[in-house]
């Protein structure tokens, strides 16, 4: 059963669309007349307690990252600086980019079964969808490490190891909100 979409034909005023060009022009005057003021106010000094304009200065200042943001993946740490993954392969099996993987070894411990000999994600593919964090069972790998620059000269360099991954430490989440580079 297919539907008919019918619309109805434009009058020839809506056919030159002078109102919306009107409009449109309007909307980005406003913005530049009301950044051009807050500009002058701040440069003045009336303005210290506000922003005089919307754009972030990059490397200098950085924008406030909500607290639930997901960033670069980390690997968490048992007591005796062990890798707390266990191989499961859950968040490979999940993970809908397949851009982890796992190498798992036996362990002698008899607490765990086994433990990850290799642990490599591909920054190239991965989504930061969060699903891996959210099926592992151990909570061994979390996204709070606060590093959203992930830029590579090449593709090995958007590999991650698992050295590099327990190497990495969270971001404070009193830091998430404030965080400005000096």
């Amino acid at each position: 059963m297919a539907f008919v979409v019918t619309r109805r034909e434009l009058t020839w005023w809506e056919n030159l669309y002078i109102g919306e060009i009107i409009r449109g022009v309007w909307i980005t005057s406003r913005h530049f007349l009301v950044n051009l003021t807050r500009h002058a106010a701040h440069a003045v000094g009336l303005m210290k307690d506000k922003r005089a304009m919307v754009t972030y200065q990059y490397p200098e200042e950085r924008r406030p990252m909500s607290p639930r943001k997901r960033t670069r993946h980390r690997l968490t740490k048992r007591a005796d600086g062990s890798p707390r993954c266990v191989a499961c392969m859950m968040c490979e099996t999940v993970c809908p980019a397949r851009c982890i993987y796992i190498l798992a070894k036996e362990v002698d411990n008899p607490n765990i079964e086994k433990a990850p000999e290799r642990f490599d994600i591909d920054l190239g593919k991965c989504v930061f969808c969060g699903y891996c964090v959210e099926a592992c069972p151990e909570d061994a790998i979390r996204m709070d490490t606060g590093i959203l620059e992930l830029g590579a000269l090449s593709r090995q360099g958007m590999m991650l190891d698992m050295e590099t991954m327990l190497a990495s430490s969270p971001t404070p989440q009193s830091d998430l909100l404030t965080r400005r580079s000096a």
